[in-house]
């Protein structure tokens, strides 16, 4: 599978093609949606302990918390950060 991976920081990488959308965590259904995929276990945290700043939906029905801005993440999708799967950029 050739996707693109994304960086959203900490050593952790997204495969962009399983993103469904990407939305910021303060609204109370953001908290609702996250509080249910932590009771069903679609959670995956990716904050490594720092705050939550952006929501991932993905189309296995998982929830990726990213400590990174929605607006940082598809920078570093669409402003040439994005890697090739298998790729590593250890600038980061």
């Amino acid at each position: 599978m050739t996707g693109e991976m994304v960086h959203v920081g900490f050593g952790n990488i997204l495969a962009m093609n399983r993103v469904i959308a990407i939305s910021s965590p303060g609204s109370a259904p953001a908290k609702r949606t996250i509080q249910e995929a932590r009771n069903k276990s679609v959670l995956i945290d990716m904050t490594n302990g720092r705050r939550t700043k952006a929501v991932v939906f993905l189309d296995s029905g998982h929830i990726v918390l990213a400590a990174l801005a929605p607006e940082t993440i598809t920078g570093r999708l669409g402003g040439g950060r994005a890697m090739k799967s298998g790729l590593e950029d250890e600038a980061d």
